[in-house]
C-alpha cells in the first residue's frame, strides 16, 4: 500500500459523507413537500427531515460502534477497518448539521410571527440561533476540528475499542429526535411521548454518561488497577479530553431530566384537576396511577 492510498481512501470517505447526508436531507424534504399524499409545508418538511438525517447517522454510528468494540478483543492494539472509514465518512455530517439546525431555527423563527427578510433579519436570526444552539455548534466544531484529527493522525491505529464505545453514544439520538418532533406537533400528552421519554432517559444516561466511567473501568481491568486509580495512571490529556466530551453530556442530561419533570408535573396537575371536576378529592398516590 502506497502513502497516497490512505489519503485517497480518506478523501473518498469525506466526499461520500458530503453527498449522503445533505442528499438524504434534500430527498426527504422534497419528498415530504411534493408527494401527492403528503404535501407538507416547507417548515415542517425541513424540521422533520433534519431529525430524520440525525437519526440515520446515529443508527449508523452506533451500529459501527458496536461492531468495532465487540470485534476488538485487545482494547489497545486491535484494529477494525470501519473505525477510520466511518470516522472520515461522518465528518461532513457535523458540518451539514450546523446548517440543518440553522434552517430549523430559521423556520421556527418565521412561524413565531417574525418576518425574515433582508440582511438585518438574517443577522437577527443568526444571532438568536447561535445564542440558543451555541453549545451544540461548539460541540460539532470540536468534533470536526479536534476529534477528527486526533482519531486519524494522533492515535496511530491504537484504541479502536474506545472509539467504538464513543460511537455507541449516538444510540440515544433517534429517541431524542422523535421526542423533539412529538413536542413540535403538540403530542406531549400521548403514550408514545411518555414511553419515548423513558427510553431517552435510559439510553442517554447509559450511553453518554456511564460511558466514560465504563471505559475507565475497562482500561483499569486491562492494566490490573482499580477504577479510582485509572485517572492518575493515564496521561493528563486523556482526562482532559474525557472531561471536555462529558461536560456537555451532563448538561444536556440535566435538561432532559428537567423536561421529564415538567411533563410529570403537568400530568399530575391534570389528574388532580380531573378528579376535582368529577366532584371528589384525589386520594394520596391516586394521581400516580
Amino acid at each position: 500500500m502506497t502513502l497516497e492510498q490512505p489519503e485517497a481512501e480518506m478523501f473518498h470517505a469525506l466526499i461520500a459523507g458530503g453527498i449522503v447526508f445533505p442528499g438524504l436531507f434534500l430527498l426527504s424534504k422534497n419528498g415530504l413537500k411534493w408527494l401527492p399524499w403528503l404535501r407538507w409545508e416547507e417548515a415542517d418538511a425541513v424540521i422533520v427531515s433534519a431529525r430524520l438525517v440525525s437519526s440515520v447517522q446515529a443508527i449508523m454510528a452506533s451500529t459501527v460502534g458496536y461492531i468495532v468494540s465487540s470485534s476488538c478483543k485487545h482494547i489497545i492494539d486491535d484494529q477494525h477497518w470501519l473505525t477510520a472509514t466511518y470516522t472520515q465518512f461522518a465528518v461532513p455530517y457535523f458540518i451539514y448539521d450546523i446548517y440543518a439546525m440553522f434552517m430549523c431555527h430559521w423556520h421556527k423563527y418565521r412561524v413565531k410571527g417574525h418576518e425574515v427578510a433582508g440582511t438585518r433579519s438574517l443577522r437577527t436570526v443568526t444571532r438568536t440561533y447561535l445564542h440558543k444552539e451555541f453549545l451544540m455548534v461548539v460541540h460539532h466544531l470540536f468534533m470536526v476540528l479536534v476529534c477528527f484529527p486526533v482519531s486519524v493522525l494522533w492515535r496511530q491505529g491504537k484504541g479502536d475499542f474506545f472509539l467504538g464505545c464513543m460511537l455507541m453514544a449516538e444510540l440515544s439520538t433517534p429517541f431524542v429526535c422523535l421526542g423533539k418532533v412529538l413536542i413540535l406537533y403538540k403530542q406531549q400528552h400521548t403514550l408514545l411521548h411518555k414511553v419515548n421519554g423513558v427510553i431517552v432517559l435510559v439510553t442517554f444516561f447509559c450511553c453518554r454518561i456511564l460511558l466514560f466511567p465504563y471505559m475507565y473501568w475497562v482500561y483499569g481491568k486491562y492494566v490490573g488497577i482499580p477504577l479510582y486509580r485509572v485517572p492518575f495512571s493515564i496521561p493528563a490529556e486523556y482526562n482532559l479530553g474525557s472531561a471536555v466530551l462529558m461536560a456537555p453530556q451532563v448538561y444536556w442530561f440535566g435538561l432532559i431530566c428537567r423536561g421529564a419533570f415538567r411533563v410529570f408535573s403537568r400530568a399530575r396537575s391534570a389528574s388532580k384537576e380531573q378528579a376535582l371536576r368529577n366532584g371528589h378529592r384525589p386520594e394520596e398516590g391516586q394521581v400516580l396511577d
